[in-house]
């Protein structure tokens, strides 16, 4: 009887301490893929921050406004996708995103399928929009893009009212293309435009303090501000071959030395 109470006490002290176990493991329904976010937000303040060169997805209903951001540092030409899965009876639907800068500036596509009308029969629907290259610096009447946050928006311009409320299903992702020296200026930002950066207080500037920055994704080599580019490496090289012919010229026309009428000794 003894050894019974002895056991029974063994497995009640077992039991609280395996519990915990089994709550802290991941359950799979719920873990992310890679990182990317599962969600949008609803405005500017509230968008979902997306690296790049991942996929975010999110569930939302037709008539709502999806919110993401993504860093884009100087050179970069940035180029974003959106994919929206359709119900599978709707109306005529047409899409649309929206790229705007960390001033919240709308940016123009250089080309790319901004927006796009989905028909009855169309099970999803694709958008485009190729960004300018993100210039170190720029006038400040200038409409440039600059480094920082950038907010992508995606929703429906025209629906019909048995449209409304509908699931729909979007993918969003952003890809860069390195430009190069071709598109370096004389110039650099202080900082990127990111928000949050600028109303910072000082006393909060220093490593140990909590930062009030609202946006925390930043290019996976940090930012530039555009202070190197590839045109410093073609800059050099085009001053070696200068020197180079100049000393070849030099030596092709200064002649022999012997002044005029004297025959070289033998």
């Amino acid at each position: 009887m003894r050894a019974v109470r002895v056991l029974s006490a063994a497995l009640l002290s077992l039991g609280p301490a395996a519990a915990p176990a089994a709550a802290d493991s991941p359950s799979p329904a719920t873990s992310e893929d890679d990182g990317a976010p599962t969600r949008a937000g609803t405005s500017f303040r509230t968008a979902t921050e997306v690296g790049q060169g991942r996929t975010a997805t999110a569930r939302a209903s037709t008539g709502d406004y999806l919110y993401w951001s993504f860093p884009a540092d100087a050179g970069q030409r940035p180029t974003v996708r959106a994919t929206v899965k359709l119900p599978e009876r709707h109306a005529a639907e047409t899409w649309q995103i929206d790229v705007y800068d960390g001033l919240r500036r709308r940016q123009a596509c250089q080309y790319g399928a901004q927006t796009r009308t989905a028909g009855t029969d169309a099970a999803s629907v694709e958008l485009e929009c190729v960004l300018r290259t993100v210039r170190a610096w720029s006038e400040p009447w200038a409409d440039d893009p600059l480094p920082g946050t950038y907010y992508v928006r995606l929703t429906a311009l025209r629906l019909s009212t048995a449209d409304l409320g509908q699931p729909v299903d979007a993918e969003l992702r952003v890809d860069s293309k390195d430009m190069g020296g071709a598109a370096a200026v004389d110039g650099a930002l202080s900082e990127p435009l990111v928000p949050g950066i600028a109303s910072r207080p000082e006393a909060e500037s220093d490593d140990d303090s909590p930062s009030a920055v609202l946006a925390g994704l930043e290019p996976e080599d940090g930012w530039t501000s555009g202070w190197w580019s590839d045109r410093w490496t073609w800059t050099a090289a085009g001053g070696a071959l200068a020197a180079l012919a100049g000393v070849g010229g030099y030596r092709l026309t200064r002649g022999s030395g012997r002044p005029p009428g004297v025959p070289p000794t033998a």
